[in-house]
């Protein structure tokens, strides 16, 4: 009886023992295929979830990067950013209950008017916290996307270009096309003097400065000096945002109870 009884133990261990494995097995397996399912996201579109902290908030990062495409596509060699695939993934955040917070990392040299200012009207419209960083640059229409969030910071070496409207292709030189120029430059700054400290006066005078660009007219704003213009919050890196994002999402849930 004893034997029996010692046999029956050792199978019961055993059968334990092949079921933990197998489920060690599958828990393996399930994180190897979301960590794949991750890079290939990251690769695909720039945008990642970040929902590992401490304070279990879920933050999605929206990188914009290199050349803001718009109507027309860029070259296969540009790296690009492509806004109809911002513009959903914004309308998708805004609809979404797991999403508590955007965190945006900037580093464009610019591009396309329309797009740029589609870009930055969706992400000041977003009812969820919202942080931008710049990085190596956020240069011409990265501007308005850079002060589109409720809170901003550029890194000490990071770099913002102020210049005027320009238009590729042939212009006619009437003054019907000196006009359209103007109020596609009323657009820009308008938005970017609402939704950051400097005034209209200034921004222009930021714009039409001829003493800093040797072939070209505008201004080039210097990590701390674009927060001395108003343009930015706060100089700071990765870790000032995202602690900053995590206090607004902590402080609208306390709100919102």
């Amino acid at each position: 009886m004893g034997n029996k009884q010692n046999s029956k133990k050792e199978n019961s261990q055993k059968d334990n023992n092949t079921k933990t494995s197998g489920g060690n097995d599958d828990n393996k397996k399930e994180k190897a295929e979301a960590e794949k399912r991750k890079d290939e996201r990251i690769e695909s579109t720039g945008q990642l979830t970040l929902d590992e902290s401490e304070a279990a908030h879920n933050i999605h990062l929206i990188t914009i990067i290199g050349e803001i495409e718009g109507h027309d596509n860029l070259s296969s060699s540009s790296k690009t950013t492509k806004y109809e695939h911002i513009l959903p993934q914004l309308a998708a955040i805004e609809d979404s209950k797991k999403i508590d917070g955007v965190l945006i990392l900037l580093n464009t040299m610019g591009g396309d008017v329309e797009a740029g200012l589609a870009i930055a009207e969706m992400i000041s419209s977003l009812s969820k916290p919202t942080v931008s960083l710049v990085l190596g640059g956020s240069h011409s229409i990265g501007v308005p996307i850079a002060v589109s969030t409720d809170y901003s910071y550029i890194v000490p070496t990071g770099t913002m270009v102020i210049h005027p409207v320009r238009l590729n292709g042939m212009v006619i030189g009437v003054q019907q096309t000196f006009d359209y120029f103007k109020q596609i430059q009323n657009r820009i700054t308008g938005f970017v003097c609402e939704h950051c400290k400097i005034s209209k006066n200034r921004m222009e005078e930021l714009m039409m400065e001829t003493g800093m660009l040797t072939k070209d007219v505008g201004t080039v704003l210097v990590g701390k000096d674009a927060v001395e213009e108003g343009i930015i919050n706060e100089v700071g890196g990765i870790k000032d945002a995202i602690s900053k994002l995590h206090d607004m999402v902590e402080r609208k849930k306390a709100d919102t109870k």
